[in-house]
């Protein structure tokens, strides 16, 4: 038994420093934990940032169709700023953007465009004919742009800009005049510019004169007030002469008489 108890004292002996040294690395690395731990009611301080800014929308770039917008951040900007941009995006208005002018290409043929923004693709365009009391036709040019030539007679085109979904977005129209029609009225061109060539010569010529008159009027009077005395003693001198010649007069026929 003594031998026993030897022996578990001994053993004892060995394993407690053991326990001692886990027991000190357990609470070592329970107190370096603590420090990683969030603190309770703030899990999420940018979720509550984010709640508290304001975001104001600048104008459309676009009366009609499609075009884009400034986003503006009200709070939070830096330097003091009281507004400042954190991005833009894509803004519609009325999708009936009324009657376009093509553009020319020469005397004969123009080209047409339709309404988008960039990236192009990222919409479809379907352009069509209309025809007076008919139903429209399609045109199989499914581009932004087309280029027409002038016919015997006056067409409408119409371009529908839609998304990838279907909904249409933006719609303008165009005009291609016939050829008899820009024959007729070149002449009426060419007198119109002649008339206002004329009226144009008239206006500069009357602008000149009045010019030149005004410059005249103001360096005379400018003149005057320089030499004022002058002008005073020019005066008093020929009036002088004057009553002395009247006086000459009246002797003379009183010498007469």
């Amino acid at each position: 038994m003594a031998l026993r108890a030897g022996g578990a004292a001994e053993l004892l002996a060995l394993l407690l420093p053991l326990l001692l040294a886990s027991l000190a690395a357990g609470s070592g690395n329970g107190t370096r934990a603590k420090p990683t731990e969030a603190p309770s009611g703030d899990s999420n301080p940018g979720l509550r940032a984010a709640a508290s800014t304001k975001i104001e929308y600048g104008e459309c770039t676009v009366t009609c169709g499609i075009g884009i917008r400034e986003v503006l951040l009200t709070s939070g900007c830096p330097a003091a700023e009281t507004k400042c941009i954190i991005g833009v995006e894509e803004c519609e208005g009325p999708v009936d953007c009324g009657w376009g002018i093509p553009i020319s290409k020469g005397p004969e043929c123009m080209k047409m465009l339709c309404i988008f923004i960039p990236p192009e693709n990222q919409f479809k365009y379907i352009w069509k004919k209309l025809i007076q009391n008919q139903t429209a036709r399609t045109l199989p040019n499914d581009t932004s742009i087309v280029e027409v030539c002038r016919d015997n007679q006056s067409v409408t085109y119409q371009c529908e800009t839609r998304r990838k979904k279907g909904s249409t977005i933006a719609s303008v129209k165009y005009t291609v005049h016939a050829k008899t029609e820009i024959q007729a009225e070149e002449p009426k061109r060419m007198q119109t510019g002649c008339s206002r060539k004329t009226i144009d010569a008239i206006l500069v010529f009357c602008v000149v004169t009045g010019i030149i008159v005004a410059v005249g009027v103001f360096s005379a009077m400018i003149f005057m007030i320089l030499h004022w005395g002058v002008i005073k003693c020019f005066w008093k001198s020929k009036s002088g002469q004057d009553n002395q010649e009247k006086l000459t007069n009246k002797r003379s026929l009183h010498n007469l008489e």
